[in-house]
């Protein structure tokens, strides 16, 4: 993709430069795309499906940690947080446009990296990059990503959907990108204190890839459209799992009973948590930066996905007299509380 192995600055290239040589590699090859990079604006034909445009932006120091953050990795993961919200609306993510803001500290070869990224996780989601922006940054690493997508119009899904006795469904499982967060974190400290002292991730592969290199869940929208379903309403937990169930029930206006026993967390973010000594519950309630889907479908379809072992029934709504209620292991009822991450809070 990029042949650069030496240290390159980037004024050597100059704006207009350096945006020829990051597109070069640029290939598009959705037949939605009618023209890509080249123009003053991309050009896109979705034959009467409705467009669906989400952005999001990441900041170094906010968002990420490029003490331990690979560029390769981050790059891929920028798009990926992105596309998760398309497929939030049962829609399908066709095309990008991938901006940056960065600092002449960093290389040439470090920005190649995060291209690389960025254009591997548009081959493997089939999705176009077509536009975008670069500029100089003082404040460090500044990435914007928005996605576009479609849909038709009646196979679109809101978080406003949501009907009393309909089911909670959630994908994958829950709290391993946080608790791979503390992991890292955890490796960073040790490593500043004593530089001679190498990072020991060994054995915890998976819920570093969690936190690193998430996978947006397109391949759920494929299989809910295999089966005929159509969620009543859906979100992508990015914020952890109490604030995104407080979105739907927010938006329809009705309550919901969560069954902890229910709740999807793998093995080894179980021990991991407790070995920090976290409750593996709260991580995967507040943790965030998981990009499962978080739906609710009728009761109706529930035999549709009884057999999916990757598709979790954690609980169902109920009127909204009723609150937010998270039903303990023991049989406790406790009020559901968003506590996910929040930018400002530090700030």
């Amino acid at each position: 993709m990029f042949d650069n192995r030496e240290h390159t600055d980037i004024n050597q290239l100059g704006e207009f430069g350096l945006i020829a040589h990051l597109t070069k590699a640029v290939e598009c090859k959705e037949k939605s795309t009618t023209k890509g990079i080249g123009d003053d604006a991309a050009v896109l034909d979705f034959s009467g499906y409705k467009t669906l445009i989400s952005t999001d932006l990441l900041l170094e120091g906010i968002h990420f940690d490029l003490r331990y953050v690979p560029f390769k990795h981050l790059g891929y993961k920028a798009v990926q947080v992105n596309l998760s919200d398309i497929y939030a609306m049962n829609g399908m993510a066709s095309q990008i446009t991938f901006s940056i803001g960065v600092s002449s500290k960093f290389p040439l070869e470090a920005v190649e990296e995060l291209y690389a990224g960025a254009l591997l996780a548009c081959k493997n989601f089939q999705v176009d990059l077509v536009g975008g922006d670069t500029s100089a940054s003082a404040q460090g690493l500044v990435i914007s990503v928005t996605s576009i997508g479609h849909a038709k119009t009646e196979n679109i899904v809101y978080r406003d959907g949501a009907q009393e006795g309909d089911l909670i469904c959630v994908s994958g499982d829950l709290g391993g990108a946080y608790v791979g967060l503390q992991l890292l974190e955890r490796e960073k400290r040790i490593f500043l204190e004593n530089p001679s002292i190498q990072p020991d991730l060994e054995g915890k592969d998976y819920i570093v890839e969690r936190q690193l290199k998430p996978e947006a869940r397109k391949d759920v929208i494929e299989l809910l459209a295999s089966l005929h379903i159509k969620p009543t309403a859906m979100i992508d937990v990015s914020d952890g799992l109490a604030s995104e169930i407080l979105h739907i029930c927010n938006a329809s206006e009705k309550g919901c009973r969560l069954y902890e026993e229910k709740i999807p967390i793998d093995p080894m973010t179980y021990d991991t948590a407790r070995e920090f000594a976290l409750d593996p519950t709260v991580c995967a309630l507040n943790g965030g930066e998981d990009y499962e889907l978080l739906f609710t479908i009728s009761q109706s379809d529930y035999d549709k996905l009884s057999g999916h072992a990757d598709i979790s029934v954690i609980g169902h709504i109920t009127d909204k007299a009723s609150g937010h209620e998270l039903i303990s292991k023991s049989g406790k009822v406790h009020p559901i509380k968003a506590q996910g991450w929040n930018a400002f809070r530090s700030l």
